[in-house]
């Protein structure tokens, strides 16, 4: 997939593609269900499909000191659109110029001028451009005078009731992993380079490879998951089962979150390795224990309990939750 961080001075061949256009923060059903119309209709025209978003995210923009909201930071969102097939990214620097242009402007300039887009795929409720302005109706006109096509896709409706990033959130917030990742359609993950730490999993006998989640994302609730571990580069890329704790770890009270994962069966360095840590399914919360030795034991309970859980998953390690993530008539989606 070619990244793209600017929409100004593009060669000609990063040009002419199909794209879906929004923020994508988590890539949800509904996130999906867009990207997948943008795909079908490049197929079409015979374009490359593409997706156009934004870093930071809008609402960052607008009101930097809010609590963190993000269920994606721009490393995992991107990994995430190459897995679903996205050829070309966008990702667009969202600043005071861009926040200030006008919606017929953004069009003329960024859309058409900038990427020379065949075709712009958005869900129906989309707007754009200064005080959000702009919506379907306008992005349709424009297309038509400028020359490409715009396609609005109606919000998708699930059986298991809204799918929005908001419910999302709420659910990781209450330990519930396995029920964002059906309004997801896949796990939540977590994302991040392998740090060094303090070493006590090791003198434990469980080693942990250390990630310092990205302070702007929303984390789920602190405690100790089963997990299913995506080592991304390196000579033991792969994946793996693992238990990690999420949090700030009560029995020796660091100050900032970190997620340690002690990954199943598995010898080997990862120091600076990038790990994909999604989150199957919350054991337990953090506590604090009278000593070592107690700590140790509910360790290798919750190793044991976790090795039981992920025995369930599926050979592709999708998962059964996955699995079930499917568009059906009923209930609501939005993206």
């Amino acid at each position: 997939m070619d990244v793209l961080k600017d929409y100004r001075g593009l060669p000609e061949a990063e040009k002419g593609a199909v794209v879906a256009i929004g923020n994508f923060d988590g890539i949800h059903r509904g996130h999906a269900h867009v990207i997948g119309e943008a795909q079908a209709l490049a197929g079409r025209l015979g374009a490359p499909a593409g997706v156009v978003t934004f870093e930071p995210h809008p609402r960052q923009f607008f009101a930097p000191d809010a609590p963190p909201f993000r269920l994606t930071d721009s490393p995992t969102r991107t990994h995430r659109l190459a897995r679903l097939g996205v050829e070309k990214l966008y990702e667009l620097p969202f600043d005071a110029a861009l926040a200030g242009m006008s919606a017929e402007d953004f069009v003329r300039k960024v859309l058409v001028e900038g990427l020379g887009v065949k075709g712009v795929v958005v869900g129906e409720d989309f707007r754009f451009g200064r005080g959000r302005a702009g919506d379907v109706a306008l992005l349709r006109a424009l297309g038509e005078e400028l020359g490409f096509v715009t396609r609005a896709v109606p919000l998708i409706r699930f059986a298991d009731g809204e799918v929005s990033s908001s419910a999302i959130r709420r659910a990781l917030a209450e330990g519930r992993p396995r029920d964002a990742a059906r309004m997801l359609g896949h796990w939540h993950r977590i994302e991040g380079e392998v740090v060094h730490g303090d070493r006590r999993g090791r003198t434990l006998g469980f080693p942990t490879a250390n990630i310092r989640p990205d302070p702007a994302l929303h984390l789920p609730r602190f405690g100790i998951y089963a997990v299913l571990v995506d080592v991304l580069d390196g000579p033991r890329a792969g994946r793996y089962h693992g238990a990690a704790s999420l949090g700030i770890r009560p029995m020796f009270e660091s100050a900032v979150p970190m997620l340690e994962t002690h990954i199943l069966d598995f010898d080997g360095d990862l120091y600076g390795r990038r790990l994909s840590v999604g989150l199957v399914e919350w054991l337990r919360p953090e506590e604090k224990f009278a000593d070592l030795d107690a700590l140790t034991t509910q360790m290798r309970k919750d190793v044991a309990r976790a090795r039981e859980i992920l025995g369930t998953i599926d050979a592709t390690g999708e998962g059964r939750a996955e699995a079930a993530a499917r568009p059906l008539p009923e209930g609501r989606g939005d993206g």
